[in-house]
């Protein structure tokens, strides 16, 4: 059973591309007024020239205070005295990915900021909007979010946001609102294009130590790039936006959805084995460093 949707608003970020941008789409379509935040110019308007004049795009970037602050105030405007129905947190970037000590510690903030800080302000900046309508919270997660294939900050950030979510459902079920946590597996979207991740993999090589290099082995860093994005994507992202579209419209919604079959059959399964069990399946599939100082 579906919730009545007339004069429902949902506001979505990360709407230039992939999960944000087919969702809003989606529940355009279905007659919800979505409020779409974008990073860029250019994702707003490719955007609105594909919706209904009822869809409202915004510039929003999740790492500003500032700019979510605004973004409250056009969509309060919007809303009025209804509230927000649903919060979709869903803007996200992967990069910099690739083995810890290949990193330094602006690696790890500049994902983390996006993924979990931006995550965090957003929910506390909406929330007051968000009471006012007993609404829904849809925060992105990922399977990396059960289990840490590999370094840098995306899979920090992924647990950080199962973390932040399962409190924030208890604390936020006496007021009605209702949150969900998606985890997709693998899928063709920006977070994991091969090229992005392997131009910034190429700007970590480049600029490690020697002996790193050496205890890698050069062939590593060619080996690495295509690491566990060799386990195919799969390029049907609607699996992930119907279990956003569920959490939104059902009146049960779940705790958690898991996207995608990979995520179903492997990778959330793999979650719950004894460790050295995911450490063994983990090493095969990623590549191994070929110490070549000894050589």
């Amino acid at each position: 059973p579906e919730c009545v949707k007339i004069q429902k608003h949902v506001f979505i970020t990360g709407c230039d591309s992939g999960f944000g941008e087919l969702l809003a789409r989606q529940l355009d379509q279905k007659g919800f007024h979505v409020l779409a935040a974008c990073l860029t110019e250019k994702g707003a308007a490719d955007l609105a020239a594909k919706a209904s004049p009822r869809l409202k795009t915004l510039l929003l970037n999740v790492t500003d205070s500032e700019s979510i602050r605004r973004a409250v105030e056009v969509v309060s405007k919007e809303v009025g005295q209804r509230g927000l129905w649903g919060l979709v947190n869903n803007a996200g970037r992967s990069v910099p990915i690739g083995p810890t000590d290949w990193m330094q510690l602006d690696d790890f903030t500049a994902v983390l900021d996006v993924n979990l800080i931006g995550v965090i302000d957003v929910t506390l900046q909406f929330l007051p909007l968000l009471k006012k309508a007993q609404g829904r919270v849809v925060n992105v997660a990922s399977i990396l979010g059960r289990l840490s294939l590999i370094g840098g900050g995306y899979c920090l950030s992924k647990f950080g946001v199962e973390a932040f979510s399962d409190s924030l459902r208890r604390d936020m079920a006496h007021f009605g609102i209702k949150v969900s946590i998606i985890e997709p597996g693998f899928f063709k979207t920006a977070v994991t294009r091969l090229d992005l991740i392997e131009a910034d993999l190429k700007r970590l090589w480049t600029r490690l130590p020697q002996d790193i290099k050496a205890s890698y082995g050069t062939a590593y860093f060619g080996d690495s790039q295509g690491f566990s994005m060799g386990i195919l994507c799969s390029p049907d992202i609607s699996k992930v936006t119907r279990c956003m579209e569920h959490a939104l419209t059902a009146y049960f919604p779940r705790s958690r959805y898991s996207g995608g079959w990979d995520a179903k059959l492997f990778w959330i399964p793999l979650s719950y084995l004894p460790s050295f069990v995911s450490d063994f399946v983990i090493s095969v599939l990623l590549p191994l460093p070929k110490d070549e100082r000894s050589i």
